[in-house]
């Protein structure tokens, strides 16, 4: 057999398979194959033009097992040659490689269809999720793509967390973890904020795990990636238009739905456009304890970030200063240090001063510890029967006793006679999961 045998045999395959359409399993692939070998080809040419063909139409071709290792994050194609993934550690250059830019833009192409979306020249950049996997897809093709087809494939893991993993992992340390019990048992609102791969999904994952299990969580997603351990959560998932253009699910279309499903919790996976109005609406109406996150870098970008996201929804940016300094009480900053690790970076307090101008002040950071914004935090924390964790006693009328605790810190000002909160079994749940923390 020569040489090329194998090469004909496997373009034959392909051609037979974009005429036939439809998904290519294993099956569809050595049927195909059989056919075209038309019984000229031998056993081992066979065999080995269905492990092509396997690499290329079964999955992500040989990007499936990255996709695969729970290590995984993120997986992009920049050239045939020139693959990086992310393991949590930063970008580094896998071995992969592909036979050529037509391997490539085929792959990109075969993800984009079997996500029901359109990728060619009329339509050149892609942005989906595929279906059943927990990717998201986005791809470019060239000459939009100077240097060839782009592809960019972020694996989004179900976020399983709990305080008690993040403590573990260094994310929080015992400071941290209490400020963020006592957010979560004061049903304060709260914002995780921070840059794409920070942490944002895993913390917020971990605080509604804490939440009562009376309580009913309702959770409203661009993609599948909040699942905390908590037995009463429902979850809705926006939809993308199909390649007829038709059948939009919107962000801010499921928040009003959410609204009439009884929620005692409302929460945004990720708050990225005109939802944000609905959602402040939502806290401004008696929807206590509610959640989400932003893409923004620090605490004091949050504002500016809601008013942009706000504009898209119609609402001015007045309006929204007004509706964000009333319906959201606490943002938590996370962010990945150089190792890698995710971490608690910094607690902070939405403050309105002069000039109608909302600012978010510190509360607390990792390496500065307190800060001015703590009086505030203590103020809504005492106003909802939750002791704060630095200090003091939580009133009797609300049923609660005091224990001896360790000093939190210096910076306090604290001795041996400092307490914490000891809940009474007559408490809430969520004041229940408060605890002694060391220093």
């Amino acid at each position: 057999m020569s040489d090329g045998a194998v090469p004909d045999l496997v373009e034959r395959v392909r051609t037979r398979l974009a005429t036939a359409g439809g998904e290519a399993g294993v099956a569809e692939l050595a049927a195909a194959v059989r056919a075209e070998a038309r019984g000229v080809v031998g056993d081992a040419d066979v065999l080995a033009a269905v492990r092509t063909l396997q690499r290329e139409f079964v999955g992500a071709g040989p990007l499936e097992p990255f996709l695969r290792d729970p290590a995984v994050s993120d997986v992009l194609v920049t050239a045939p040659d020139t693959v990086w993934v992310d393991r949590g550690a930063g970008l580094e250059r896998a071995r992969v490689t592909f036979a050529d830019e037509d391997a490539v833009r085929r792959l990109a192409q075969r993800l984009a269809a079997a996500a029901g979306r359109r990728l060619d020249d009329a339509s050149p950049y892609v942005d989906a999720r595929l279906p059943g996997s927990g990717v998201r897809l986005h791809a470019v093709l060239p000459p939009v793509a100077a240097d060839g087809t782009c592809v960019s494939l972020r694996v989004l893991r179900p976020a399983r967390h709990d305080l008690d993993a993040l403590q573990a992992g260094g994310t929080v340390d015992a400071t941290g973890r209490a400020l963020l019990e006592a957010v979560v048992a004061a049903r304060l609102a709260f914002l995780v904020v921070g840059g794409t791969g920070s942490g944002k999904t895993t913390v917020l994952s971990a605080l509604l795990a804490r939440v009562p299990a009376a309580e009913r969580i309702v959770i409203v997603e661009d993609a599948e990636e909040l699942r905390p351990a908590h037995p009463h959560v429902v979850r809705l998932v926006s939809r993308p238009a199909n390649v007829e253009g038709a059948g939009t699910v919107l962000l801010r279309d499921l928040v009003r739905q959410a609204l009439r499903m009884r929620p005692d919790r409302l929460v945004v996976g990720e708050v990225r456009g005109a939802e944000v109005c609905e959602l402040l609406a939502a806290l401004n109406t008696g929807h206590d304890g509610g959640a989400g996150t932003v893409h923004a870098n620090s605490p004091r970008e949050v504002p500016a970030r809601l008013e942009a996201l706000a504009a898209l929804g119609g609402m001015t940016p007045s309006a929204l200063r007004s509706q964000m300094a009333a319906a959201v009480q606490a943002v938590l900053h996370v962010r990945r240090v150089a190792d890698g690790r995710r971490v608690l970076e910094a607690v902070g307090v939405l403050r309105r001063t002069d000039g109608d101008t909302v600012t978010v002040v510190p509360a607390w950071g990792r390496e500065d510890g307190w800060a001015v914004g703590r009086a505030d935090l203590g103020s809504m924390l005492a106003d909802r029967g939750v002791a704060a964790p630095w200090s003091g006693t939580l009133s009797r009328a609300v049923g609660a006793e005091t224990v001896p605790a360790p000093a939190v810190g210096p910076t306090l000002g604290a001795g041996p006679d400092r307490a914490v909160v000891a809940p009474s079994p007559r408490l809430h749940h969520g004041v229940a999961s408060l605890r002694p923390v060391s220093a």
